[in-house]
Parts: structure tokens; C-alpha cells; sequence
């Protein structure tokens, strides 16, 4: 069977006509294939935070919502629910996309500023969002919230102990959410890229992009629209008895 990626976001998507979507950090990358991917669902999608030339683009194209937003601020999150809520109706969908990796750096040279940057983005930023939709959500008795962790969570990696150990808290964080939400009928779950062909990853060392595909059994890179589909998938009632799950889409870079 060819394992070539295919660039087909909507052949046989779920229908969400009805379901409204925040995307955190949904202007590019993995973030904005994963807007593609909900508004050919038929969702209502906001793309909240990241690059805002990006994001007005990417949301005009598409006919969609762009609000900025910080994700490691409560105020932000409390006027974008709000904003949402009043112009387009209760969150049902919330992809936690938002992510930092920044140049990795020995322990001994990791300076408080870089690892508390990981550590705002990539996991209290996921925490405020669960937060801050999930009374909503448990009212209501249904919601879906998605969280994008890393195989970079998965294991112990030399000179990113910022971004891997934030990742490995969103494995947890995933875990301990689905647990207490799910009695309300809310499922929590999480995707976990591994290397893929984005402008976080096209920066690094040409030789160590091929090191790390060459250990990839597919060798190959992912592509973004390989993650928006295992999203997509976890959206949808499709896979309604599924909670907290992590999907790992990799291939097989971390087996």
C-alpha cells in the first residue's frame, strides 16, 4: 500500500455543520491545516492567536474567523469565549494547536526566560484552555477538546528539555481532563505529531532533518494534513466512545 501523504483534507470528512471550533495558533502550519480541515467538516471555525497577517489571510480564504489571542494569558481567553459566544454560539470543538519549540540549548545553558516560554505556550496555555470552555461544555452534557502533545513528550530528549517536558505535561494534562470531564459527556484527547514538514521544523540543520527522517521507518517527513486529519478524526462523532486517547502520527519514529 503506498504510504505517500495525501494532500486531501475533506474526501469523506465528517459532517460538523453545527459545531463551532476555536483553533489556537491557526494561521500556519499544522495549525492552519487543521482550519482547512474543519471548514471542509462545514464547522464554524475561529483561528485564535498566531501570526495575525496569517491568520486574517488565512480566514478571509477561507471564509472563516480570526481573533487574536494569548494563550497564556486569562483575560485572553475569557474575551475570546466571549466574543465567540455572543457572535457565533457555545464552543462544542477546542484544538489546543499553540506551540513553541525554540533552538535547543545544553541544561546548564537554559536560561529561566526560554524554558518559562515553553512552559506559557505549550502548557499553561493548554490548561487555560480546557478551563476555560469546559464549564460550558459540561452544562451542555457534549464537547470535544483536542490537544496537540509531541513524541517529543514520549521520551527524554537531549537540549529540549523545555519543549519535551511541556509536551509530556499535555499527555497528562489530557489524561487527567478526560477523566473528570468525562462523566459530563465532554472527550478529551490529544494528537501527537512526530516530524513534520513545517517552518518549526524546516529551520534546523540540514543534516539532522535527515537523521531524524532516515529513523522515521517511513522514511519520510509528515505532513500537516496527515495531523489535521488524525484531529479531524478526534472532532468528530466518528469516534465517540474514544477519550482520553493519544493519537501518535509519526511513521513510527517513536516505535
Amino acid at each position: 500500500m503506498n504510504s505517500s501523504p495525501s494532500t486531501d483534507t475533506t474526501a469523506s470528512a465528517p459532517n460538523l455543520g453545527g459545531e463551532t471550533a476555536i483553533v489556537t495558533g491557526g494561521s500556519r502550519g499544522i495549525g492552519a491545516a487543521i482550519v482547512k480541515a474543519l471548514v471542509g467538516a462545514r464547522a464554524t471555525v475561529v483561528i485564535a492567536g498566531g501570526s495575525e497577517k496569517h491568520g486574517r489571510d488565512l480566514a478571509t480564504n477561507l471564509g472563516c474567523h480570526y481573533l487574536p489571542h494569548d494563550v497564556s494569558s486569562e483575560q485572553s481567553w475569557e474575551t475570546l469565549l466571549s466574543r465567540v459566544r455572543d457572535d457565533l454560539g457555545d464552543v462544542t470543538i477546542l484544538v489546543n494547536n499553540a506551540g513553541v519549540l525554540d533552538p535547543g540549548h545544553d541544561i546548564s545553558e537554559t536560561s529561566v526566560e526560554n524554558f518559562e516560554r515553553h512552559y506559557r505556550v505549550n502548557q499553561l496555555g493548554v490548561f487555560l484552555g480546557m478551563r476555560t470552555v469546559a464549564a460550558e461544555m459540561k452544562q451542555r452534557g457534549s464537547g470535544s477538546i483536542i490537544n496537540l502533545s509531541s513524541i517529543g513528550g514520549h521520551r527524554g530528549y537531549a537540549n529540549q528539555i523545555g519543549y519535551s517536558t511541556t509536551k509530556w505535561a499535555v499527555r497528562g494534562m489530557t489524561k487527567c481532563a478526560a477523566v473528570e470531564l468525562g462523566p459530563y459527556g465532554v472527550r478529551v484527547n490529544s494528537v501527537a505529531p512526530g516530524f513534520i514538514s513545517t517552518t518549526m521544523i524546516d529551520v534546523m540543520p540540514d543534516e539532522q532533518i535527515d537523521a531524524v527522517t532516515h529513523a522515521t521507518p517511513l522514511r519520510r517527513r509528515g505532513t500537516a494534513d496527515e495531523i489535521a486529519r488524525a484531529v479531524l478524526f478526534l472532532a468528530s462523532s466518528e469516534c465517540s466512545f474514544m477519550n482520553g486517547t493519544e493519537l501518535v502520527v509519526d511513521g513510527g519514529l517513536s516505535l
